[in-house]
């Protein structure tokens, strides 16, 4: 039987010894990608999984016998053993450790975040604060929240959709008491990167926060020693590929204490009797971690952050930025035959303060954005994976788009069920969707220059 000595070692997030062959690396992990001639610019959608990481995951699972982790045979003890090795490497990937932080395993980051919003003690003065990017999965928050009676605020954007005068808003929505703040380190729908600073400056004020990090750390090293926020929601399959159904909730444990669960499950009591009608949940992480946990999936991350950690998530942030950086401007360059933009990139101008997407719309002879379903529909012919619509963050699209309050209202009440991203933009008047390309570790500059090359002609079939 394969033990815990045979796995990967634990993710660290310094930068290995330079140099690093990047072009060798897709060529042993990512060789599909060449060898169907694909051009994947959906990381941000899904991240994609290295050869070494299904080869590690079978061979474990063909050589190992492991059972439901909720009890003490010999086949359950190798099942906790590779969780709680899991939970280590989480933590260790996050620089921190078990004595300030528990990790809880998930189905996927909405699931942690959901966690949160319905264990946290909202009420009239408890606040809810959202920023206005955020993906709807957070945005499901304020649902707990209203039912709780608590008030919801929302932190607004800026004309390239970062956070405008957060500060100012927290400290309005301090009034109503100390709540909690829940933001995206970085944007799902522009790529932009929020101020981590954002959570020491809120958590000053008494509130306590919550970081989605789901679309950040892929592609960027998290200190949560320096970042001190109090619950951090991740995926994995956005993080390494693989497995997908699996996410984490990172808690501080100072924090972990405030949360009350609704119900118990089957795995997170110490025990539950029918004929007493009470309950204990456990007192850890475990206590969140409904039913029996994901095993299997969860004997798959060492491998996964085996990968991270040969490349260096330092050396990994440079190299994506990098890349799309050079997205971002070869876009903005294009021109319509008379010099017109061809193309509108949402977001700020300057590199640093985004991260890997890119979200554009390709726009006609009048300036007015095309339906992105014919860009999207034009990339897939071309062997070429984009994203294209609102990509689950109505507030980013809304300000993207230049929405109009009350019109969006009254066109939403009357399109109903019948709503399509068409029709919403026929009511409005408004763009109802762009493409997103973000870019990863598989990525090279050949692929950049295709999905270029395909949007120009667009300028050139006029």
């Amino acid at each position: 039987m394969l033990t815990l000595a045979d796995l990967p070692l634990s993710p660290a997030v310094d930068l290995p010894p330079a140099p690093f062959d990047f072009a060798a690396l897709r060529r042993r992990e990512f060789a599909r990608l060449d060898a169907q001639g694909h051009a994947y610019l959906d990381y941000t959608g899904s991240a994609l999984y290295g050869a070494s990481q299904l080869h590690a995951h079978a061979q474990l699972l063909a050589a190992g016998l492991f059972g439901n982790p909720h009890s003490e045979s010999g086949t359950a003890r190798a099942s906790t053993a590779l969780i709680e090795q899991a939970r280590t490497d989480v933590l260790r990937f996050l620089d921190v450790d078990d004595t300030t932080h528990a990790v809880c395993f998930t189905a996927n980051a909405s699931a942690a975040i959901k966690l949160v919003a319905e264990s946290w003690p909202f009420d009239a003065r408890r606040p809810l604060v959202l920023s206005a990017d955020n993906h709807n999965s957070v945005n499901g928050m304020r649902e707990y929240a209203r039912r709780a009676g608590a008030p919801v605020r929302i932190l607004p954007l800026t004309a390239t959709l970062e956070l405008d005068a957060p500060d100012d808003a927290l400290r309005a929505a301090a009034a109503d008491g100390e709540g909690l703040l829940a933001f995206p380190a970085q944007s799902n729908f522009s790529g932009v990167l929020h101020p981590l600073d954002l959570v020491r400056r809120a958590r000053t004020l008494g509130f306590d926060v919550l970081l989605d990090a789901a679309a950040y750390v892929p592609s960027h090293p998290l200190s949560l020693r320096e970042c001190e926020a109090d619950f951090v929601a991740l995926s994995f399959y956005k993080l390494f590929g693989y497995p997908t159904g699996l996410g984490a909730l990172v808690m501080r444990r100072d924090a972990m204490r405030r949360l009350r669960r609704p119900w118990f499950a089957g795995g997170t009591v110490r025990y539950a009797s029918v004929q007493a009608d009470v309950h204990r949940l456990h007192g850890g992480a475990e206590g969140f971690e409904d039913g029996t946990p994901d095993f299997l999936g969860i004997a798959a991350l060492p491998a996964g952050f085996a990968l991270l950690r040969e490349v260096g998530m330092t050396r990994l942030a440079e190299r994506v930025d990098t890349l799309a950086a050079e997205l971002c401007e070869r876009l903005r360059g294009l021109r319509q035959p008379d010099g017109a933009p061809l193309v509108r990139v949402y977001g700020p101008v300057d590199a640093s303060r985004r991260g890997g997407a890119v979200t554009f719309n390709v726009l006609d002879a009048r300036g007015v954005a095309l339906p992105y379903a014919g860009i999207e529909a034009a990339a897939r012919d071309a062997g070429i994976s984009v994203r294209g619509g609102c990509f689950c963050n109505p507030g980013a699209s809304e300000a993207a788009f230049g929405a109009e309050p009350a019109r969006l209202a009254q066109c939403l009440a009357a399109l109903g069920d019948a709503f399509t991203p068409q029709r919403l933009s026929e009511c409005t008047g408004k763009t109802a969707g762009a493409i997103r390309a973000s870019v990863g570790l598989a990525n090279d500059a050949a692929d950049i220059a295709r999905l270029v090359e395909l949007i120009a002609r667009f300028g050139e079939a006029r």
